[in-house]
């Protein structure tokens, strides 16, 4: 077995025992009849061992394996440093070991091939080498890289208000941090302080929040009971208008109390609705009795508003306003009514009412002196400036001026429009 090259022996191979060697001399060692085996070496001949367990032929063969073992592992570990499946350091453990074997010379095979061959793989060790240190100098600087956004990440987080969301991604933040190749240790260390410090402002900050949350929803409970207390103790009261306004008080000393949980709000508002609800029910239930004993005034207010419009249309003031005045104090002596009937007879009546306030204030514009006097003396203002026109006029006409006598005209007919309403305006009234 001279060679070291051919096809590599699969585990399964190398696990069977091997067949016994013929006793043929071999180019790299020999078998005494005593069972003493020679290795040839480049140095001489070197005795390897003896074998006593078998035949002389035996016993050469058994040497001739070692170095076979030898070759193998050689040509595994090669392979698998050429396809990135062994590390350099493997290779290298490898070849220590396969060397350390070659220099105790127990073994019989080709040593220049065998050295040759592990001087390959120590120049592929170190080939190895530098491009695994390499590729491990980029995976630090991209695990550095990686690290230093964490860090800059959890330092803009410091400050978040999203206590569940940030608690959650601080936490995902770290295993994020754990699943990254290492880097070396002083940068690791000093980026991590970072992620340290700034997850431990955050976590000052949303203690102290949800302290300060805790004392305001104390607060809040111990108010708010107080208040549902008041609104209970007024529940059953009977005074609907003074409790009404109670109680609406307490509505907005509500809104204007601290929070509390949203769950401790919705029992609280509960009871505190519930006390409201049951005045406002006794309330309704009693003005509704209250409305049903009045409804038998009703049709007398509807006879005295039927009285009272029958005063339209006003022909006579004096006359109505007194028929008018007979109807209002009927009226407040036939007593309370519903509500709604109450609401619906008062706009019939007021509608007499504004009609005769309306006639009243007409019949007082046409008998006031003053304002006829004024109107009379308007109209006699407007009829002076007309004739002093019509002289302006005819003298324009007589001297040719036909312009200037248009102009005139125009004037006159625009003041005797003017005159015509104030003579209206000064007939309408009485006198």
């Amino acid at each position: 077995m001279a060679e070291l090259t051919g096809p590599v022996p699969t585990p399964s191979a190398l696990r069977r025992p091997a067949p016994a060697a013929p006793a043929a001399p071999s180019p790299f060692g020999r078998v005494t009849d005593d069972g003493s085996v020679f290795l040839l070496a480049p140095e001489g001949e070197v005795l390897v061992g003896q074998y006593a367990a078998g035949t002389p032929a035996e016993g050469l063969a058994f040497f001739q394996r070692k170095y076979d073992d030898m070759a193998v592992e050689l040509r595994l570990i090669t392979s698998r440093l050429a396809d990135a499946k062994a590390s350099a350091e493997q290779a290298g453990t490898v070849l220590a070991r396969v060397r350390e074997q070659l220099a105790a010379r127990s073994f019989v095979g080709d040593v220049v091939a065998l050295q040759a061959s592990c001087d390959v793989l120590a120049s592929l060790i170190e080939t190895a080498r530098v491009s695994q240190q390499a590729a491990k100098a980029e995976q630090r600087a991209a695990s550095i890289a990686a690290r230093e956004a964490l860090a800059k990440e959890a330092e803009a987080l410091s400050d978040s208000t999203a206590w569940k969301a940030t608690t959650e991604r601080y936490a995902a933040l770290v295993e994020e941090w754990k699943a990254l190749p290492r880097a070396d240790r002083p940068t690791e260390q000093e980026l991590w302080k970072r992620i340290s410090h700034s997850r431990t402002e955050f976590d000052k900050r949303r203690r102290s929040h949800f302290s300060e949350l805790d004392s305001t929803r104390k607060v809040a409970l111990t108010r708010k009971r107080e208040l549902i207390a008041q609104a209970e103790a007024l529940a059953s009261s009977t005074d609907w208008a003074g409790t009404g306004r109670k109680l609406r008080d307490l509505l907005g000393d509500w809104k204007n109390a601290p929070r509390g949980s949203r769950a401790d709000e919705d029992k609280l508002w509960k009871r505190f609705k519930a006390a409201q609800d049951a005045f406002y029910a006794a309330k309704v239930e009693a003005e509704s009795a209250a409305e049903e004993v009045l409804k038998v005034n009703v049709p007398a207010k509807e006879t005295l508003v039927e009285q009272a419009e029958k005063l339209l249309p006003i022909s006579e003031v004096k006359s109505a306003k007194s028929s008018l005045r007979d109807v209002q104090d009927r009226w407040e002596k036939a007593g309370d009514i519903p509500r709604g009937d109450r609401d619906r007879l008062e706009k019939r009546l007021k509608r007499v009412e504004d009609a005769i306030r309306a006639a009243e204030s007409d019949s007082w514009k046409r008998s006031n002196p003053e304002a006829r006097s004024r109107a009379e003396s308007t109209a006699n203002a407007f009829s002076g400036a007309i004739e002093k026109l019509q002289k302006q006029h005819d003298a324009a006409a007589a001297r040719g001026d036909a312009s200037t006598a248009a102009k005139i005209a125009e004037q006159i007919a625009g003041t005797k429009a003017l005159l015509a309403a104030a003579e209206k305006a000064a007939s309408e009234f009485s006198g």
